[in-house]
């Protein structure tokens, strides 16, 4: 009878190995959020993966045309301000859409996107989908709208080997993002989606009109106060 509760205490340390797993990712991943809500984040794995090379600038939101943030919202997440990191009328849509072939759409909106950029990888996969939400609900909670757009405008890819709007700027436009005219801001958004296949320049076909497009519907996001929660 004595030696049971030896034998329990040789067998309780690899019960509670998942557990300090699952509680130092917790721990980690709440540290380098707050981290991140006052520091640049230095590099993240699409950069690391990317044989391009990496060419980043850091533009504070501040010091950045308002245009290029009216931009992404009119062209990637309308309900930006509106929504609490997830949009559920867009995921639904995207679904139906996908479900019925064609161009593949997604559904994510600018904080997944933000929360996938920074601190996971690009493939897809249920696991990377998990833990885009875990991140997009904690960066919702600690950074707010604000800092999630301003983290988004420098790590988003704007080009081969190019990451960031200010970046996008000096490369397509040969001037910093705190000039983007409305034309030029849309632009840079309507390469976010496929920054591989796209140009910022004389752009044609697909990529023009939706560019213009995102330059029309820029005064309406001004107007209608879809970027209010940004000031």
């Amino acid at each position: 009878m004595a030696r049971k509760p030896a034998a329990k205490s040789r067998r309780s340390p690899w019960i509670l190995w998942p557990l300090r797993i699952v509680g130092g990712f917790i721990a980690l991943s709440v540290l380098m959020v707050v981290l991140y809500r006052f520091v640049p984040p230095p590099v993240t794995l699409t950069m690391l993966f990317d044989r391009n090379g990496i060419t980043k600038d850091w533009m504070s939101l501040d010091d950045m045309s308002p245009n290029m943030a009216r931009a992404a919202i009119a062209g990637e997440d309308g309900k930006f301000c509106l929504h609490h990191g997830f949009d559920g009328v867009a995921i639904a849509q995207a679904m139906r859409h996908n479900a019925s072939g064609g161009r593949i759409r997604g559904g994510s909106t600018i904080s997944q996107q933000t929360a996938k950029n920074v601190f996971l990888w690009q493939n897809g996969g249920l696991l990377r989908k998990g833990l885009e939400a875990y991140f997009t609900l904690l960066i919702e909670a600690v950074w707010g709208k604000r800092r999630i757009m301003e983290v988004y405008l420098n790590v988003a890819e704007t080009g081969i080997g190019t990451y960031g709007a200010n970046a996008g700027a000096m490369r397509y436009f040969h001037h910093d993002a705190s000039r983007l005219s409305r034309t030029e801001a849309a632009r840079i958004a309507a390469v976010l989606p496929l920054p591989k296949k796209r140009g910022a320049v004389a752009p044609v076909g697909f990529t023009r009109h939706y560019g213009n497009a995102i330059a029309r519907r820029i005064p309406i996001v001004q107007r209608e106060g879809l970027d209010d929660c940004l000031r």
